[in-house]
């Protein structure tokens, strides 16, 4: 590693990515700002979305794993009447059929709350055989979208001014909102895709009046490009990151932090030490078990580690300090 690379700033930056823009390319002032392409967001938002990207920057860019499947809530804009290939506005229309009926859609809408098997987009991330799925399909392969269980936790009409709904949703990490609108068209008889996608919050991190989180007291924190000001927008990877991401922590004296970053056991540095966590965020139950097996070790104010829990015991996930 270079010392451009190792050097780079290490912390946690709240952007509000705009449409028309992929998450990627979003991320180059950033770059630019912070002289780094250490820099990665932690949950793609697709190119005619726009809202929240947690972006981690330096060796913080190793916690990426505990932020990525954080539960997330969205503003969507549903256009019933069209499906396109890719599901939202940049595809070509591959089925039509006509509007439901208020009446229709209110009725369908709660059969896609609590656990569902959801199969992703064809055009998507998702790696299938080594190759992503949207480049299969732009290829012109013909490709089986294995279903997968995601969870939806509030699914509500907002708004029906049709042929256009307007749904809020509170989802676990995984989900496509696109596939959901999909799937909510079919169940009512009809073809849809997203019109517009605005992710609001993801675990306890929200957008809005310069916030960063709930709870949060008077911290000043502002998303990326919000203004200018004395502050840098480059957030410090501390406990109240934690908090928001609904992730308790052990605490250890400084005394005990060169064992922690020698890796040595945890069970005489953990011993008789309790979970801490003041509640600030409570996240939903976890369905797939990973965010309700995670916990950090702290060193006063600094991280010293992330752990994961298997079985009944707890290993290293990430020693992030410094030796």
């Amino acid at each position: 590693m270079n010392s451009s690379q190792s050097d780079a700033p290490a912390g946690l930056i709240i952007l509000n990515k705009r449409a028309r823009i992929t998450s990627f390319d979003s991320l180059a002032e950033i770059k630019r700002t912070l002289g780094t392409g250490k820099v990665g967001h932690t949950g793609t938002l697709d190119k005619f979305a726009e809202g929240l990207l947690l972006v981690l920057t330096g060796r913080a860019l190793k916690l990426s794993p505990w932020f990525s499947g954080c539960d997330k809530r969205y503003d969507a804009a549903v256009l019933f009447g069209i499906e396109t290939d890719t599901l939202d506005p940049e595809g070509a229309t591959v089925a039509e059929a006509a509007p439901p009926s208020l009446n229709a859609l209110e009725q369908a809408l709660p059969q896609f709350m609590g656990p569902i098997a959801q199969a992703p987009p064809e055009y998507s991330a998702i790696h299938i055989n080594g190759k992503r799925a949207s480049a299969l399909a732009r290829s012109g392969q013909t490709i089986e979208m294995k279903k997968r269980t995601v969870h939806i936790y509030r699914l509500e009409l907002l708004d029906w001014q049709p042929p256009l709904a307007r749904i809020a949703v509170h989802c676990s990490g995984g989900t496509y909102i696109r596939s959901l609108a999909r799937d909510i068209a079919l169940a009512v008889g009809s073809r849809a895709h997203l019109s517009a996608l605005r992710r609001t919050q993801v675990a306890g991190f929200k957008l809005g009046s310069g916030e960063w989180g709930i709870g949060d007291q008077g911290s000043g924190i502002r998303e990326w490009g919000s203004g200018s000001g004395e502050q840098s927008p480059l957030i410090p990877i501390s406990k109240n990151v934690f908090r928001l991401l609904g992730i308790p922590w052990f605490e250890i004296m400084g005394g005990e932090l060169p064992a922690v970053v020698q890796g040595k056991p945890l069970d005489g540095i953990l011993s008789g030490r309790q979970l801490l966590c003041d509640g600030l965020y409570a996240p939903p139950a976890p369905h797939g078990g990973g965010m309700g097996r995670a916990a950090a070790v702290f060193c006063g104010d600094s991280l010293a580690a992330v752990l994961e829990k298997t079985q009944h015991n707890w290993k290293y996930g990430y020693v992030y300090a410094h030796s």
